[in-house]
């Protein structure tokens, strides 16, 4: 866990996206694979591709490239628990459900267990082969079924109500989807993710590069 605090942050994304990348090729029946053809399939240098290696310790480019299953394992070890990772979802709207059906449907250690909702019609039944709970039952299930992440996907007006019991049920890691940034104690690992101002921001560019080449 130290190895990994010592990692910085912007790596830690660039490992997730190589191994996606390394899995990929790996289906394709690639073996090899140099620094700088992964590079250029991230957009990036093959310098940046070798010091994120490096970084975790691997450096076995050979003159055949980097073997694409060495490389993954190497990545696994850095990147995954040993025992899989239980995450719940709050809010089981158009969002939750997509997300849910996508993270199952990956193979990775990282498991939606469980949903949890307001809404009468959804509580009680399986949304995506995943139970859903009411809100009132959220730190019972969360310490049932040890839940260690949420990620929250409720209706933003909604957002900043979660935050005690996030605290309250002992949760370790949140994925905020909504436009309200939350702010959580130091030992809670949170990441605030607006799609709205993702997106603002990918146009901006857009419009800029659009408005350089008049």
């Amino acid at each position: 866990m130290s190895a990994i605090n010592n990692i910085p942050e912007k790596t830690i994304e660039r490992l997730s996206e190589y191994r996606r990348t390394l899995l990929s090729c790996h289906k394709q029946g690639i073996t090899h694979i140099f620094s700088h053809v992964l590079a250029g399939m991230h957009g990036i240098t093959a310098v940046q591709v070798r010091r994120d290696l490096m970084l975790i310790g691997f450096s076995s480019d050979t003159k055949k490239g980097y073997d694409v299953k060495v490389l993954i394992e190497f990545i696994n070890n850095i990147l995954d628990s040993e025992n899989p990772i239980n995450i719940a979802i709050i809010g089981m709207g158009h969002l939750g459900q997509a997300i849910t059906k996508y993270f199952n449907s990956k193979g990775l250690k990282l498991h939606i267990v469980a949903a949890f909702d307001v809404d009468e019609q959804k509580v009680g039944s399986e949304i995506e082969g995943i139970p859903c709970y009411h809100m009132e039952q959220f730190e019972d299930v969360v310490s049932q079924l040890d839940i260690s992440i949420v990620v929250i996907s409720s209706p933003t007006r909604v957002a900043p109500s979660l935050v005690i019991p996030i605290i309250n049920a002992g949760i370790k890691g949140v994925l905020n989807f909504t436009s309200a940034p939350l702010n959580f104690p130091q030992g809670i690992v949170s990441q605030n993710f607006d799609i709205t101002t993702t997106l603002e921001k990918v146009a901006y560019f857009v419009k800029e590069g659009d408005e350089s080449n008049t």
